[in-house]
This record gives structure tokens, sequence and C-alpha cells, in this order.
């Protein structure tokens, strides 16, 4: 005799209360068929916009097939955590800091906590939440760590719509937030999905700096900062290495001078306040640590994935780039030679383009 199912229209409420309680802004819920996401996702990977990002291409489909990923998947319970550790003039005050020669400007969703720790902890907390109300069931849970197509399944949810820049966007919270899924057995109540809210804005597109927004929801990822700073392993492109500008780790360029991002919300857990000043160091001082204070400071951080040879490859453009406004600067100058004869040629590379943007 099969068990049968819990009163399901009673648990979905349940399970938003409860995701709410262990700080998520909103939970949802989606059926799982991302048909419609197939051909564009084949488009991007035959064009080579996922650049050195393999893992994008090795699952071909499945990645837009979630029950064929985890058998058995009928629905997503989808959630959204807002991350801003700032909420007055933030905006303002992180587009200062990008005009200042010597600072180091990371992106504001990484100087806390890693999110995907953060995330598929609490995510699991809820899924067992569930278990303790209707026993075994089949759930798997992700946090951009695994291939599935998380932005079309929170759009089903109605988290909110993909803006012209690719990310989420929400009427209530603008892009500042990260979100997470489980994928479970459970033929839950769907939610609605919302409708697109960009208009004829065109801000984020117009404001990059590498022009790596093709058009409206067209990304070339080998362009973009965020890429180029985090996921690329080796060189980056001479010719794009003056556009970065003093992004070390990630960019937030298209969040910035989003309008709906006036209605970005603060994080209701501390584990996104920043940490080892990172929101105002500079550029000199980050290129300072060796790799045991690199390792040591950035314990829990995402940015420690990336590792100390990335870190100063990124330090060294930002400084090569501080040449706009303080060319010469013997401050700037004398870190970069203390780095010269480093052990690793990507490094001694981009150090040596950082000196003659100052010297030459």
């Amino acid at each position: 005799m099969s068990t049968p199912l819990p009163d399901l229209e009673n648990l979905s409420r349940a399970i938003k209360a409860w995701g709410r309680e262990l700080g998520f802004a909103d939970v949802r819920i989606a059926d799982v068929d991302l048909a419609h996401a197939e051909d564009g996702l084949r488009a991007w990977l035959a064009a080579g916009h996922h650049g050195e990002m393999d893992y994008m291409a090795s699952h071909g489909m499945k990645r837009a097939r979630p029950a064929e990923l985890v058998p058995g998947t009928v629905r997503a319970i989808v959630a959204r955590m807002d991350y801003l550790p700032l909420q007055d003039g933030w905006r303002e005050r992180e587009a200062a800091r990008q005009r200042e020669p010597g600072a180091a400007v990371v992106s504001v969703y990484a100087r806390g906590r890693d999110y995907h720790k953060v995330l598929r902890t609490r995510l699991a907390q809820l899924a067992e939440r569930v278990k303790e109300e209707v026993g075994e069931y089949g759930y798997r849970v992700f946090t951009d760590s695994a291939p599935v197509m998380e932005l079309p399944l929170a759009e089903k949810a109605g988290l909110g719509w993909r803006g012209k820049h690719t990310l989420l966007l929400s009427r209530d919270a603008g892009s500042t937030f990260f979100i997470g899924e489980i994928l479970v057995d459970l033929p839950l109540p769907v939610d609605a999905p919302t409708t697109g809210h960009c208009g004829a804005c065109s801000s984020c597109i117009d404001v990059c700096p590498t022009q790596a927004i093709l058009g409206p929801g067209r990304l070339d990822a080998r362009r973009c900062i965020s890429y180029l700073t985090i996921e690329l392993k080796g060189s980056i492109p001479v010719a794009l290495r003056p556009l970065i500008g003093n992004r070390i780790y990630g960019c937030d360029d298209c969040q910035l001078v989003c309008p709906w991002n006036k209605f970005a919300q603060r994080a209701t857990v501390p584990d996104f306040d920043e940490r080892n000043g990172l929101g105002g160091s500079s550029l000199a001082d980050l290129f300072a640590w060796d790799e045991d204070e690199f390792n040591r400071r950035m314990e829990g951080s995402p940015i420690r994935r990336i590792g100390h040879e990335r870190w100063l490859r990124n330090l060294a453009v930002g400084l090569g780039n501080a040449a706009q406004g303080r060319r010469g600067d013997a401050l700037i100058v004398a870190a970069l030679k203390a780095r010269a004869q480093h052990p690793s040629a990507l490094v001694r590379e981009h150090v040596q383009w950082a000196l003659g943007c100052h010297l030459s």
C-alpha cells in the first residue's frame, strides 16, 4: 500500500514560512520543464560564449533537464537570499571607489562568507524540515554547484525575470541576491511566473566596460570582467586589461546602474558582512599578501578558490591601470617591482605589463 501524499497546499505554505525563518527572503515553487531554455543554451555554447567554462557544456542538455540529473524530480523549491551588507547610498559609494586610483574593488557579493556554503547549509536545513513533516522523500540541494539552469527555474517560480544583463531581477529586491534550489519528488503546487519590467532601459548594456553584453539577454562571458577575474585561469587578454580598471574580483557595474536596484534589500544574515576590509582596501596592500596570508584571510571566502596566483594577476592589472591617475607612483612601482621575479610566469607577465603602464 503506497504512502498517502501529505496536504500539498499546506505543505507548500509551510515550506515558505520555514524558509523565511532560515533567512531566505522569498521561497517559491516551479515545475522542472525547461525545454524552452534549451535552444538558447545550445546557441550560447555553439558561439563559444562560455569561454573556458567547459563545465557549462560537459553535461549537454542535462543542464536544462533536472529530472535527468535527479530521477524522480517533479518540482524545484527555489529560494532567494539577499546579500547586500549596505543599503542607503551603496551604489554611489561603489561607483566612487571605482574612480579612486589605487583602490581595490571587490564585487559586493564576495566580501563576506562563501555564498555556496551559506545557502547549501540553509537549504539542507529546509529540506530536513520537510522530511520531519512528510517522512522520507527524494530531494537534492543545489546552489550554483551542479548542471542545473537555476535562473530559468527561478523565473518559472516567479522569483523575478531575466534582465538584459542576464541577471535575475525582482521588483522587490533588484538583483543583489543569491538563489538556490531543492529538487524534490513531491508534486507541490507551483507558483506563477512574473513578467519582465526592463522596458526600453539599456543602462546595463551601455555601461559594461568591456561590452560583454551583446544585446538584451546575450552575454559573451569571454569579455565579462567577472569571467576574466574569476573563471579565466590564464593570461588576461592585453586588449581587455585597461578596461578592467581597478576591479580585482568580479564586477558590479551593470547592477550599479540598474534602476531596479534602488529596491535592493539588506542581508538578514550576518554571513555576508564584509571581512578583511575588502570594501576599502588598496591595491598595493592586497598585493603585499603572501600566499599564506591570502589563504588565511580568505578562509571561508569565495575568493579563495581562484588561488593566490590569480589574485596577484588581477591585482597587477589593477595596479597597472592605476597609472591613469597615479602614473609612476613610487609606492605602486615599488610594489610591482617586489613581484617582478615571482616564481609564476603568469604573475611576472602581468607585473611587467603593469610596470610598463607606469614607466614607459
